[in-house]
């Protein structure tokens, strides 16, 4: 198991001054951007010993992170095709 952090601009690397943007333009955007960060430090801790939890917690905040990137991801989308 990797245990390298799923940081957004990693993620999604070809849209890296679309996040930018977004996040300090769409206020909706930017609370997305940072419950994922928040969890995803979470996630990050806990796989790396620093943090304890169960497997379940994990588990949990895994899926929260797939949900929020998949808004994100949707959210990124969205815009793309509104940029001519």
């Amino acid at each position: 198991m990797s245990h390298v952090p799923h940081e957004l601009h990693e993620e999604f690397p070809e849209a890296a001054e679309k996040l930018h943007q977004l996040k300090i333009g769409d206020s909706h955007f930017a609370r997305l951007a940072d419950e994922y960060h928040t969890i995803n430090r979470e996630v990050h801790r806990i796989e790396t010993d620093v943090a304890p939890a169960s497997d379940e917690v994990l588990e949990d905040l895994k899926k929260k992170r797939l949900f929020l990137k998949d808004q994100i991801a949707a959210k990124l989308a969205a815009t793309e095709n509104t940029v001519s």
